[in-house]
C-alpha cells in the first residue's frame, strides 16, 4: 500500500488529506466517494510519522502484553472439559460451562472466543491456534491430536497431566530458592542500612582526630557517600539496565542465545535449567509419541517447549536425524546433552521396540535427579551464604574498628 497526499476545497478552504490506496486511481476514486470536498490535486508521499508511531505502540503493546496463561487455572479448565467430554456431553456445553466457571479474566476470554468460533464450525485446534503464544504449542498439537483420533478427553486429559507436571516443577523450584532469596535481601538491606545510618556516626570522629584512614574504612565512606548522594539514580540505573537486558534478550536472538548457553555453565542454576528443560522434553515427547502422535511431530513440540535456546538447538538435532532417516539414538548422540547410560537405554530401546518404556524410564531418572536438586538447593547455596556474611561482617568489622583502635593508641600517647 502507498501514501497519497491530497489537496481539496471545501467551504473556501484549501485542505489536505492524507490517504491510503494502492494506487492514484483508487486513492481518488475513493476521495470523489467520500464527497468531502472539491479535488484539486494529489502527489504519492512518504509514510507518515504518525503511521510509523503508531505502529510501533502496536507491536510495542504487543511485546508487553501477550504472556504465557497461568497454568494452575488453565489446567482446572481442561480438566473440567476432559471429564464432561468423556461423560457425552457436546463439546460448546463444556466450554460454556468453563467460561462460566473459570475464574480468570483472560483464560475466559480465550475459551469464549474459541467457543465462538467453533459455533461457526471451526475446528477447536484451530480455535486455540491464534492464541499460541499463550497457551503454548503442546496445547494446540494435543487437542489436533484428540480432533483426530476421535478422543478429545483422553488428549485433553493428557495434557493437562503434562502441564501439571510442568507447573509441579515451578512450584518445586520457588519454594527452594524462597529461603535463599530471602536471605540475599535481607542481607542487602542490612548492608544498606548500616551503611547509610551507622558509618556517618564514626566519620565526623574519625575527622576530628585526623587519624589516618585504612582502606576498608576508606571503602565503606566511599560506599556511604554514594548510597546517599547517588542511591536514586543508582536504583533507577539498575532498573533500567535490568528492563533493557530483558527486551535485548527476547529481541535479539544471538545475544540470547550466548546468554542461555552461559547460564547452563552457572554454578547451581545451570544445573537446575538443564534438568529441569531436558527432563520436560523427555516428558512431553514420551507423552506425545504414546498418545499416537507421530515422532516427528511429537519431538518438535516437544522441543518447542524448552525455553532455553542453547538447548532447544541442540535438541533440533534428534529431530533433523529422524527427517534424515537415522536412527533415535544417533539424534541423541548429536546433542552432545546426554551421559552414555541416557544414550545406551534409548539404543536399547530402539532395538527391542520398547522405545516408550525406555523414554518413561529416562522420565523418572530425570526426575529424580531434579527433585534430589531442588531439595538441596538451600543447603548447597548455603556456602556462599555463610561466605558472603562473613565477609559483610569483616568488612564492618575492619572498616570501624580498626581506625578506632589508631585513634585510642593516639589518644593514649598523649
Amino acid at each position: 500500500m502507498k501514501y497519497f497526499q491530497l489537496e481539496y476545497l471545501k467551504n473556501g478552504q484549501k485542505l489536505k488529506k492524507i490517504q491510503k490506496s494502492s494506487h492514484k486511481i483508487e486513492a481518488m476514486q475513493d476521495f470523489k466517494a467520500s464527497g468531502m470536498g472539491v479535488f484539486i490535486t494529489l502527489e504519492e508521499v512518504a509514510e507518515p510519522l504518525s503511521v510509523k508511531l503508531q505502529r510501533v505502540k502496536v507491536k510495542v503493546s504487543k511485546f508487553f502484553s501477550v504472556k504465557k496463561v497461568p497454568l494452575e487455572p488453565f489446567i482446572a479448565s481442561l480438566r473440567q472439559i476432559a471429564v464432561m467430554l468423556n461423560a457425552g456431553l457436546p463439546i460448546n456445553t463444556c466450554l460454556k460451562d468453563v467460561i462460566t466457571a473459570s475464574g480468570h479474566k483472560r483464560i475466559g476470554e480465550i475459551f469464549t472466543t474459541v467457543l465462538t468460533q467453533v459455533e461457526s464450525g471451526v475446528s477447536i485446534s484451530e480455535s486455540f491456534e491464534q492464541f499460541e503464544a499463550e497457551v503454548g504449542t503442546i496445547t494446540i498439537a494435543m487437542i489436533d491430536l484428540g480432533e483426530k483420533t476421535g478422543t478429545l478427553d483422553e488428549s485433553i486429559n493428557k495434557l493437562a497431566d503434562i502441564l501439571q507436571e510442568i507447573y509441579d516443577n515451578r512450584m518445586k523450584l520457588k519454594k527452594a530458592t524462597r529461603y535463599p532469596i530471602t536471605v540475599i535481601f535481607a542481607m542487602i538491606i542490612a548492608f544498606s542500612l548500616v551503611i547509610t545510618m551507622v558509618i556517618p556516626q564514626f566519620q565526623s570522629m574519625f575527622a576530628e582526630y585526623q587519624a589516618k584512614l585504612p582502606l576498608p574504612t576508606l571503602f565503606l565512606l566511599w560506599l556511604e557517600h554514594a548510597l546517599t548522594a547517588y542511591g536514586p539514580f543508582i536504583l533507577i540505573g539498575a532498573i533500567g539496565v535490568g528492563t533493557a537486558l530483558s527486551i535485548f534478550y527476547k529481541r535479539n536472538a544471538r545475544f540470547r542465545l550466548l546468554f542461555d548457553k552461559y547460564m547452563l555453565k552457572t554454578y547451581i542454576v545451570g544445573k537446575v535449567i538443564y534438568l529441569s528443560m531436558i527432563g520436560r522434553f523427555i516428558y512431553v515427547f514420551d507423552r506425545l509419541s504414546t498418545s499416537g502422535l507421530p515422532i516427528i511431530e511429537s519431538l518438535k513440540t516437544a522441543i518447542g517447549i524448552v525455553d532455553n535456546i542453547y538447548l532447544k538447538e541442540q535438541l533440533t538435532s534428534i529431530a533433523e536425524a529422524i527427517e534424515e532417516g537415522r536412527s533415535l539414538t544417533d539424534g541423541f548422540k548429536e546433542t552432545k546433552q546426554f551421559e552414555s547410560m541416557i544414550i545406551q537405554m534409548i539404543s536399547a530401546g530402539e532395538a527391542s521396540g520398547s522405545i516408550n518404556a525406555m523414554l518413561d524410564k529416562i522420565t523418572t531418572i530425570y526426575r529424580n535427579k531434579y527433585n534430589y536438586l531442588v531439595d538441596n538447593v538451600a543447603t548447597m547455596i548455603e556456602p556462599l551464604l555463610i561466605t558472603a556474611i562473613a565477609g559483610f561482617v569483616l568488612l564492618l568489622a575492619l572498616g570501624i574498628f580498626l581506625p578506632m583502635w589508631s585513634i585510642a593508641e593516639a589518644v593514649g600517647g598523649i
